[in-house]
């Protein structure tokens, strides 16, 4: 009996250990964030375990885990859902059925999920989308995009921006009742790093005559040149995105070519011929005082020129829109980006707040001071639908 109820206790010892994670004072509904993480980690190391075995690759392993949160485009009472292509891109449509003369918002969402994961499918994109076409009386189009590891940038930019050009076609327009000069992109984490960059894009893009009223940035990836910023030092192993994470992703993004990730962890990935583009992510000059709480600024560790020549993407600024300069920022629509107190990415919205105000873009700001990364959309949370109002009622003053 005695050996039974010791071994029940470091069981019990073990479990509590395991389950454990700390978090701040502020966290609502902390419970639910607990087991939404040990599910999450027991996940992730069966995925490492697997991946040591050699049976599958992470990413792959984690993109089959999110399928089974996918949903078929099921249309209701309120909206009409099918899925189509644009330009050979794979979309979900979401048309509101009630009937109006006037011509409707539009609204090109980009899933997030890191360049590697997720769909227009997931129960939770679709959600989001359906209430904001129901909401707003907006077409809602949900893009789809070839994913890492067997597509690398910038095939994902790329099929993101000829998938939002299809879409801005008159005849499109006019087929789905569009009002052209209503149309906005949004996207969130790697998702919101595709709409900055396509909406720069598209800026500057001569042949397209539409252009966009609005983009909402939801705690956007912007940059991947300094890893060593105020969030990524509070937050490098808060439970819900993990710097190695961020670090694995944006190397994915690029290549499987594992150097790159080992140097980006390092912090010597940049070469020195390419320093002057630091000064559009110091966050010693960009970020307000309240974030930066006494953080010292480190100069760059400049790396070898080997990695960007081979890799080119880590320093285009379509793929890291904070590198845009100044008069690349000016001509940009009426902005709203969210950003989260504990996400790794916090600084990189917050620096493109500065920017883009610098530039004078009108910018709504929305920090989360209770948010975490990816509370954007785990709906059984309270603070998710938080989050998604005042996103909708942003939307529906200056969409």
């Amino acid at each position: 009996m005695g050996k039974k109820l010791i071994l029940l206790l470091t069981v019990g010892v073990l479990a509590s250990y395991y389950v454990y994670t700390p978090l701040p004072d502020n966290i609502e509904e902390p419970w639910k964030l607990t087991w939404m993480v040990t599910v999450s980690k027991t996940v992730t190391y069966l995925n490492r375990f697997s991946e040591f075995l050699g049976t599958n690759r992470f990413v792959n392993i984690a993109a089959l885990f999110l399928k089974v949160q996918e949903v078929p485009p099921t249309s209701d009472e309120n909206v009409t859902v099918t899925d189509t292509t644009f330009n050979n891109i794979p979309v979900r449509v979401y048309v509101p059925k009630r009937r109006s003369g006037a011509l409707k918002r539009g609204l090109f969402f980009i899933h997030g999920g890191g360049w590697f994961s997720g769909s227009v499918a997931m129960s939770s994109h679709d959600f989001l989308s359906r209430e904001t076409a129901e909401r707003l009386d907006a077409v809602v189009v949900s893009t789809s995009y070839r994913k890492a590891p067997k597509h690398h940038f910038p095939i994902q930019f790329e099929d993101v921006y000829n998938s939002l050009k299809w879409f801005l076609r008159q005849d499109i327009l006019e087929n789905y009742g569009v009002d052209p000069e209503r149309i906005g992109v949004s996207g969130s984490s790697s998702g919101g790093n595709l709409a900055a960059a396509v909406t720069q894009q598209l800026s500057e893009d001569p042949s397209v005559k539409i252009k966009l009223k609005t983009q909402a940035l939801i705690y956007p990836a912007l940059q991947p040149l300094d890893m060593d910023l105020p969030s990524y030092r509070e937050n490098a192993h808060f439970p819900t995105l993990h710097k190695s994470d961020v670090v694995k992703s944006w190397s994915n993004y690029f290549t499987t070519d594992k150097s790159l990730e080992k140097a980006m962890l390092l912090g010597q990935h940049v070469p020195a011929e390419s320093s002057h583009l630091f000064k559009f992510v110091n966050w010693s000059s960009l970020l307000p005082e309240k974030f930066k709480k006494g953080h010292i600024y480190n100069r760059p560790i400049h790396g070898s020129s080997d990695l960007a020549k081979k890799y080119p993407g880590l320093l285009d600024v379509r793929a890291a829109p904070l590198l845009a300069d100044d008069t690349q920022l000016r001509g940009l629509p009426r902005t709203y980006v969210v950003t989260c107190q504990y996400d790794i990415l916090r600084d990189d919205g917050i620096m493109y707040v500065t920017r883009l105000q610098n530039a004078g873009v009108q910018v709504t700001h929305n920090h989360v001071d209770d948010g975490f990364h990816g509370a954007f959309l785990l709906l059984d949370f309270k603070i998710s639908y938080r989050i998604i109002n005042h996103y909708i009622d942003w939307l529906r003053e200056n969409l």
